[in-house]
């Protein structure tokens, strides 16, 4: 008998780790995957493009849901993801991370009493006003199968009282995408051509996160920084729509655009280009502050806490608030000359295999 799983994505960081996933999926005869994309990410370059560069099949069915508020937008999802479970009828509903659409996905097939396996669960930031933070905690909530990258996720779903029956540390699968498709990469060509960037004497940096981008103090605070460190060095800036839209507000673009190399979101072979091959990266993504250590490049995280606490301890991710300018070019600075610990928390790059195993016993 063949398990039907329902896979609910949405935006970028997703489709990457479904990647992988999915693949050891259509790898296993057990198994059979129905896609869903929700549409919160509907520029080509942040979701249509990884299904090509990636070799992930197009969505069986596409929502277009976006924009509007976390609560207008999840709303929509969840009526739109429930009358696809009622047609698709799936055995298991998988959603990743911590995005309204993992939110979404999540309570449409818990409310339909289908079981749901959350891959990246455990996660914690403890900032409840992080809207990332409630979905995530949500979603473990009415999980049956948690798939943990780490150790701590593992403590953090255990000290809420979550059966340890219902928890698989199966290790990070950013990390089985980065051995999977990092080795394509090479300095020549691409966006380092493009831009015209010299290997390891540039910052890349990243800013989409609404406590940034919502908060003209703080996104100001990181432009001011930037600029101090683009005295010494290229500054790329991959802008994300939502921060060029409040720049663009703010009349911050024309400035940022005489001081950076700016350019529009770029795919994702492109990015782990410009991550690789960066001599520091400033971010205030999750997934970029992992991608920076696969890579071993120093990361200054521009956040006022992180997720991934372990690269904080080992010297490899600097987490910085964006109070100041003066702080943030500092952290840069500093960034530079630490000395990591080696670790390898994220386990043996397998993660993909282990979760479909499991879903097919």
């Amino acid at each position: 008998m063949t398990t039907k799983i329902l896979t609910v994505l949405g935006a970028r960081p997703q489709f990457i780790k479904a990647s992988v996933v999915s693949a050891a999926i259509a790898a296993d005869t057990r198994l059979r995957e129905v896609v869903v994309h929700t549409g919160q990410h509907f520029d080509s370059n942040m979701s249509d493009v990884f299904f090509d560069e990636l070799g992930m099949e197009k969505p069986a069915h596409q929502l277009d849901i976006h924009g509007g508020g976390h609560g207008e937008m999840t709303g929509r999802m969840l009526g739109a993801v429930e009358q696809v479970l009622l047609t698709e009828r799936p055995d298991i509903v998988m959603v990743y991370g911590d995005t309204n659409s993992t939110l979404a996905g999540a309570l449409a097939a818990a409310k339909l009493h289908i079981p749901v396996a959350h891959v990246e669960a455990g996660l914690r930031s403890f900032n409840m006003r992080m809207p990332e933070e409630i979905n995530r905690v949500l979603t473990d909530r009415v999980s049956r199968w948690l798939f943990t990258p780490t150790r701590r996720a593992d403590e953090n779903l255990i000290k809420e009282g979550v059966a340890e029956s219902t928890i698989t540390q199966v290790g990070d699968v950013m990390f089985d995408v980065a051995l999977r498709h990092g080795a394509r990469v090479t300095e020549q060509g691409g966006t380092l051509e493009r831009l015209g960037l010299t290997p390891r004497e540039y910052a890349l940096v990243t800013v989409h996160r609404a406590e940034n981008t919502d908060d003209p103090q703080r996104l100001r605070a990181i432009m001011q920084g930037l600029e101090q460190v683009a005295m010494t060095r290229t500054v790329v800036w991959p802008i994300h729509p939502r921060t060029r839209a409040t720049l663009a507000r703010l009349g911050l673009l024309e400035n940022l655009r005489n001081r950076f190399v700016i350019t529009d979101p770029v795919g994702y072979l492109d990015m782990v280009q410009l991550e690789k091959y960066a001599a520091l990266i400033a971010t205030d993504s999750g997934g970029v502050q992992k991608e920076a250590f696969f890579h071993r490049v120093p990361c200054v995280t521009l956040r006022d806490e992180t997720e991934w606490v372990e690269l904080v301890q080992a010297g490899w991710n600097l987490l910085t608030p964006p109070l100041s300018a003066e702080v943030i070019a500092g952290a840069c600075e500093r960034a530079l000359t630490i000395q990591p610990a080696e670790i390898q928390p994220y386990g043996a790059g397998d993660a993909a295999r282990i979760i479909a195993t499991h879903l097919a016993a």
